[in-house]
C-alpha cells in the first residue's frame, strides 16, 4: 500500500506525543513534509516561567499544564 494513503484516525495531535525535545522535533519534521525543524532557543516566560521553545519553523511551543506540547 503506498505510503500516499492515510488512514483516516492515523494522525497524531501535537498534544498527544511525549513531552520531550525528540518527540517534539519529530513530529514537527513529519508535519513539515520530512524537512527537518530543531530547536533555534528557549526563552522563560516572565509571567509562568515556564519554557518557551523557538524552533526552525518559526512557532514557539510550551507544555501545558498536564505536561502536554502547546502552542504558544
Amino acid at each position: 500500500m503506498s505510503q500516499a494513503f492515510v488512514k483516516e484516525g492515523d494522525e497524531q495531535w501535537l498534544h498527544d506525543i511525549p513531552p520531550t525535545m525528540n518527540a517534539l522535533v519529530a513530529y514537527l519534521t513529519r508535519d513539515n513534509n520530512g524537512i527537518r525543524v530543531y530547536e533555534r532557543g528557549v526563552r522563560m516566560d516572565a509571567k509562568t516561567g515556564k519554557e518557551i521553545y523557538l524552533m526552525s519553523n518559526g512557532m514557539e511551543y510550551t507544555k501545558d499544564a498536564d505536561g502536554r506540547w502547546a502552542i504558544c
